[in-house]
């Protein structure tokens, strides 16, 4: 049970627009796993943070959510540090989701849970040599978990391995030391019909279990087609516009 938003200036009308629109899309998940005859339980909503302040994250935590969605490193490290001692002692679990340089990787194996978009074998061994640092010096207390992006297109330049690629870097996330493999992600191609983009990311991923059982996350669906995702087998959908809103105009 969400506690009540108080009422009172701008700070408090962003706070109540802010829970309607997450009550619509729990909803809007609920009702999109019934109708794929799945428990709701099984797909997890994470709310897109990034672009977004800090104190959205502050009101969202209150609303019940304790997973957030990033996708740029410097944005999201200061965001974390600024709001660490606000979620004691019930922390939550901060996902980088977006695009990941190796000069990056030891920043974010100090506060992410997971990394959504690992695509290559050179990113794995930046993750794996950050993260078993961090686990050395008590910075992390478990391993990093790890979801390979896959390209449904082939073009690489929007993220994501090839789909030959996969298996073989599946095996370099199983054998590198901090890290765990966890499942697979992926974004459908521009202007690709959801439901065949989604299916062949099931396909995949079904293969993919056959070598690794334990990948069992699959990261899909967005604002715009995560009831597809749900009918996929999506057991996280990434949500940040019909949750926040536009995101802010930024001078980058």
């Amino acid at each position: 049970m969400s506690e009540p938003i108080d009422d009172g200036g701008p700070v408090a009308d962003r706070a109540v627009e802010i829970e309607t629109a997450l009550t619509s899309v729990r909803e809007r998940l609920r009702r999109a796993c019934v109708d794929a005859g799945r428990t709701p339980a099984d797909v997890a909503l994470l709310p897109v943070t990034k672009f977004f302040p800090a104190s959205d994250v502050r009101t969202l935590y209150r609303l019940g959510c304790r997973d957030f969605g990033e996708s740029r490193e410097q944005d999201a490290s200061p965001k974390v540090a600024e709001t660490a001692e606000d979620f004691l002692p019930d922390p939550p679990r901060w996902h980088m989701i977006g695009h990941l340089q190796r000069n990056k990787a030891k920043s974010v194996a100090a506060w992410a849970h997971s990394i959504h978009s690992v695509d290559s074998a050179r990113l794995v061994a930046a993750l794996s040599k950050a993260t078993t640092s961090a686990l050395d010096e008590g910075v992390r207390r478990s391993e990093l978990d790890v979801l390979l992006q896959v390209s449904l297109d082939g073009d690489v330049h929007r993220g994501g391995v090839e789909r030959d690629e996969l298996r073989e870097l599946a095996e370099a996330v199983s054998n590198a030391a901090g890290l765990r493999l966890a499942g697979l992600m992926a974004v459908p191609p521009l202007d690709a019909e959801p439901e065949a983009a989604f299916a062949d990311l099931e396909n995949l991923h079904h293969r993919l279990l056959l070598d690794h059982p334990e990948a069992l996350e699959l990261s899909a669906g967005m604002t715009g087609d995560l009831e597809a995702a749900v009918r996929h087998g999506s057991t996280c959908v990434r949500v940040g516009t019909a949750i926040l809103g536009a995101r802010p105009i930024t001078s980058q």
